[in-house]
């Protein structure tokens, strides 16, 4: 592969295209392109289904030779897939099923009627006429860098990777730039590690150019294990190659010939459209040896992991890679300086590389001028939860809390309050209401108790208890602690039984002293970042809703009826109509009374499972 040889790609799979790429200037279109969401979530709605769907309706209809039908990675909007859009028009298609497919060939492709009944509602302006993706509230405000090709390419064709510029970054460094020129743009952009604490990635890269070896390593995280996260994924399954050519900037760089790729084996399809990648990249002369006929040599490697929470963490991951059970070792010394194999090694997660060919490209003030002061670029979140519009949201840093749920977001459903939003994951915190307006950066996180992490937003509603959501992620920290360490293996279960007691309503105010002192010594003793930060959703819901710990303890109260121990049923007599759908409803027989009178709940039998409130049509029955 040489220079002139990926321009000539690029200008055919440009014109192949068409109206997806960025900088389509045909003004005719003859020919139609149908993508069909191909993340694990449509696909979990019988995407693969729809996409067959298409291409036999199409070659039914007789127009093979000017419809194209592609399976393409996550348009962000996971609340209304299936999604299908046809271009030239843009015509968003949501919540699409098999069946609906032979009516949308043939008013659309066969007689050019969109067929508006199955639009994404919010794209209709009136009959027939539709208005522009980002014209909508979920997309008005985001702004697609590590997301840019996610929904616009076939993640499965390297060629419209490079119509999308491709690999002309990687071009870019090995034929005009120094090793240091590409740290100093790095360090210049203010690039900052997407997975987690926001590690500088210029400086990283540049104390592992620093470290002499006769081996290097270049790696990447994509062992994404937060609950509700799902933005590598996501990436991986739509975009590839953005990664592959990241690692290969990075391994230039820093002086490496290896790569590794570290992705848990729950994400098969990201997985398999991975080594797809790998494949034509070798096979079209960009990864593997003398790459762009300049010498440099770099290939690629898949590792899969089996889902351990701590193979998130740098060293255990690089534990797992070298074959070893996954556990963290003490640092320093660094990785930069001894990783992988005792290697000088980087690593950096899929959203951090899948922003680096663009800060090649465009410069390093270009990136720098998107964020804050000091939280530069853009940050994708998976927005998931008590929230309308749960997906994929890719926003400049600043942007407000109450921007991303209020206005992406489409608010909370059924007119319920809004109540706090978990980020970071279980490493982080509960952000409440009233810092909604709080512009959502690496610092501002830490400050209020909370933290960037990889970038799940579980968004919770007035229906939530704190204490149970604490709870919640501490449970699932205890589960994956991987015991190296007595701080988190005993901490952590320690400060669960505290929680516990709570919940249980035996606990005393005195506990919840001895929660903050046990939360502290886990964060300052513990050996590495799992168990340091398990406490977060402790401590900030202690000192964001310290009323509800006190309202469990002091009461045996639930504020909100969430913690069965103390949550009670109870019937309403004045409003039961003895219609008895309670009383045959309920699984123990905890329920008496006659028909066309007031019924009555045995607290003493009731086993507390809520099917009696569901089932009441009245609303005579109240839970306290």
């Amino acid at each position: 592969m040489n220079y002139n040889e990926l321009v000539a790609i690029k200008e055919r799979a440009l014109k192949a295209m068409g109206p997806r790429a960025a900088d389509h200037t045909l003004k005719e279109i003859k020919e139609r392109t149908v993508l069909v969401c191909g993340g694990t979530g449509c696909t979990s709605g019988k995407s693969r289904v729809i996409l067959e769907e298409f291409r036999e309706e199409v070659a039914k209809a007789g127009l093979s030779d000017r419809v194209k039908v592609i399976m393409t990675g996550c348009f962000g909007l996971c609340a209304l897939g299936p999604v299908v859009i046809v271009y030239p028009e843009g015509a968003f298609y949501s919540q699409v099923h098999p069946e609906y497919v032979h009516e949308i060939v043939e008013s659309h492709l066969v007689n050019n009627t969109v067929l508006t009944k199955y639009l994404y509602k919010e794209t209709v302006k009136e009959e027939g006429v539709i208005k522009a993706l980002n014209e909508t509230d979920f997309y008005r405000k985001q702004h697609r860098l590590a997301l840019r090709n996610c929904g616009v390419i076939d993640p499965e064709n390297v060629e419209e990777y490079i119509a999308r510029d491709g690999y002309l970054a990687l071009y870019k460094v090995l034929t005009s730039m120094s090793q240091d020129d590409v740290v100093k743009v790095m360090l210049d952009s203010g690039l900052r590690g997407r997975g987690g604490a926001g590690f500088p990635t210029g400086r990283k890269w540049m104390f592992a150019k620093a470290s002499q070896a006769d081996k290097k390593f270049v790696l990447c995280n994509a062992d994404e294990g937060d609950p509700g996260a799902f933005m590598d994924r996501s990436v991986l399954e739509g975009d590839p190659h953005a990664v592959l050519e990241a690692m290969a900037i990075a391994a230039y760089t820093i002086g490496s010939d290896q790569g590794y790729i570290y992705v848990r084996a729950e994400y098969p399809i990201a997985v398999q459209r991975l080594r797809i990648a790998i494949k034509q990249a070798n096979e079209y002369g960009l990864l593997g040896n003398n790459i762009f006929g300049t010498g440099f040599n770099f290939n690629v490697e898949v590792r899969l992991g089996a889902g351990a929470f701590v193979c998130g963490e740098e060293t255990a991951l690089m534990v797992s890679i070298e074959g070893n059970r996954g556990e963290p070792r003490p640092r320093p010394p660094f990785p930069a300086v001894k990783g992988l194999f005792a290697k000088p090694t980087i690593l950096n997660n899929v959203e951090t590389y899948a922003n680096v060919a663009q800060i090649i490209l465009n410069g390093a003030e270009w990136f720098a001028s998107m964020g804050t002061e000091k939280s530069k670029g853009t940050k994708v979140f998976a927005l998931g939860g008590k929230i309308t519009n749960t997906g994929l949201v890719e926003v400049p840093m600043g942007t407000t809390l109450r921007e991303i749920i209020e206005e992406i977001g489409g608010g909370i459903p059924n007119s319920k309050k809004f109540k706090a939003a978990q980020t970071g994951g279980p490493s982080g915190g509960c952000i409440p209401a009233e810092k909604m307006d709080v512009a959502i950066d690496y610092d501002n996180l830490i400050a209020i108790g909370s933290m960037m992490g990889s970038g799940g937003l579980i968004v919770m509603d007035e229906d939530n208890c704190m204490v149970d959501i604490a709870k919640f992620f501490l449970e699932f920290t205890v589960d994956e602690s991987c015991g190296k360490c007595t701080p988190c293996r005993i901490g952590t279960k320690r400060l669960y039984e505290l929680l516990t007691k709570v919940t249980n309503g035996t606990a005393e105010l005195e506990d919840l002293d001895k929660m903050e002192e046990l939360c502290k010594y886990i964060k300052e003793n513990s050996l590495c970042g799992l168990g340091q930060t398990a406490p977060n959703p402790v401590l900030s819901t202690l000192r964001y809703f310290r009323d509800e710990y006190v309202a469990h303890v002091v009461e045996k109260r639930c504020p909100a009826g969430v913690c069965k121990n103390l949550v009670s049923y109870s019937i309403q007599p004045d409003k039961c109509k003895g219609c008895t759908a309670c009383a045959r409803k309920c699984p123990v027989g905890a329920i008496s009374g006659t028909v066309k009178n007031p019924h009555v709940i045995d607290k003493a039998k009731c086993i507390k499972c809520g099917a009696c409130m569901a089932t009441c049509k009245f609303g005579a029955i109240v839970k306290g």
